[in-house]
Formats: C-alpha cells, sequence, structure tokens
C-alpha cells in the first residue's frame, strides 16, 4: 500500500525514497477494549466489525485528500501532508477526526458491546520513506509521531486527543476544549486539548450565501 506519487518515483528507478517534511499531521485511532473482544466473539464477528469501521475511516481519506499510512490489529494510522506538503494538513486531519468520531458514535450497539474509539494527533517535523525489498512499506519517523501515538494511548475513549503544536495550527477553525498538563510516556507532562468541533464562527464566516 503505497501513495501514487511515491509508486511513479519507484517506476522511475528511484532505489532509496526517503523525505524530510518540515510540516505535517499524523492521527492515531485506537479500539477501547479490543483484546477483550476478541476472546469474546468469534473470529468472524471481530473482521465484520473491523471491517465495517476501516472501510468507512478508508472512505474518509480519499474525501479529505490524506494518506493511510497503515493499520495494526485495531490501530489505524493516518498522516496529512506527505507525500506532497500542503498547508492546511492540520485542519484536514481535524475534520476527518471528528467525522470518524461522528460515525462511531452513530453506530448501533455490536452484539451487545458498545465500541469506541481513542484518537490522538501530533504536527510537527518528520521523516517519511519505504522501506522492504519484497513488500515495500511507505512509513513515517520521528518524534512527532511518536508524540502522536502517546496522544492516542494517553487520550480517553471517544475524545480527540491534541498537542499544543496541533492546536495552534487549528484554535481558529475549531473548538478545542483544554484538558491541562498530561504526564506522557518519554515526554514527561505535555499541554493537551480535546477537539470538540468545527467553530462555529467560522462556519458561518465561510458559508457560501
Amino acid at each position: 500500500m503505497l501513495p501514487a506519487g511515491i509508486v511513479e518515483r519507484l517506476k522511475l528507478g528511484e532505489t532509496l525514497i526517503a523525505d524530510k517534511f518540515t510540516s505535517a499531521t499524523v492521527l492515531f485511532a485506537d479500539l477501547v477494549g479490543f483484546t477483550p473482544l476478541t476472546m469474546e466473539l468469534a473470529a468472524t464477528e471481530i473482521i465484520e466489525l473491523l471491517e465495517g469501521l476501516f472501510s468507512h475511516f478508508d472512505s474518509l481519506i480519499a474525501k479529505y485528500g490524506v494518506e493511510k499510512i497503515r493499520t495494526i490489529g485495531d490501530n489505524y494510522m493516518v498522516a496529512s501532508g506527505v507525500p506532497v506538503p500542503r498547508p492546511d494538513h492540520a485542519q484536514a486531519l481535524a475534520h476527518m477526526a471528528l467525522d470518524m468520531s461522528e460515525y462511531i458514535h452513530s453506530r448501533p450497539v455490536y452484539r451487545d458491546k458498545r465500541v469506541d474509539f481513542r484518537i490522538g494527533i501530533n504536527s510537527g517535523p518528520l521523516i517519511a520513506g519505504v522501506i522492504g525489498d519484497k513488500k515495500y512499506q511507505y512509513d513515517l519517523w520521528g518524534d512527532t509521531v511518536n508524540t502522536a501515538s502517546r496522544m492516542e494511548s494517553s487520550g480517553t475513549a471517544g475524545k480527540i486527543q491534541i498537542t499544543r503544536a496541533t492546536y495552534e495550527l487549528i484554535k481558529e477553525e475549531f473548538a478545542c476544549e483544554p484538558r491541562g498538563k498530561v504526564t506522557v510516556k518519554g515526554k514527561g507532562e505535555l499541554e493537551t486539548w480535546y477537539l470538540a468541533g468545527v467553530n462555529p464562527r467560522h462556519r458561518m464566516s465561510t458559508a457560501t450565501p
């Protein structure tokens, strides 16, 4: 699973693809309580659940023009601003995260189980490239990526937790609720916010007459 532009570069003969981006945004989403679910549900039910969720998330990838990086188990990783830089990378993933959250909360109870996600977002510099020989993988590296993952793991079920870096990029267009300082593994205390929605004033100012 490679971005179209990366495929073209490989076809043209590039043998080492490694790009540095000064500003991009990364999102991680993780299904809360997934391990107990695997013990309670049949294999077909687990696949049916993940397929329904991730297929919808994939449709949002196309809607917002961002890049799905990978899924590992119940973890879903997306990036914006790679491999093609864009000035609104944080805004694009903020919109997508809100759509993801709305979809999750609109779903009926699955097999008597309420499904919820933790979502974490961070913005900043990172490195992106292709690894592998027989099986290529486009992946991301750097502190920005690690911190985005920590935003998910230290987050709250049903909430979208963002760092100051992301908050500063989207605060004019989105409503954000301060969470305060959170102790994050390997990072110490970080000030974080919950992404709550689109700023009503911005929605009105940008509405088409």
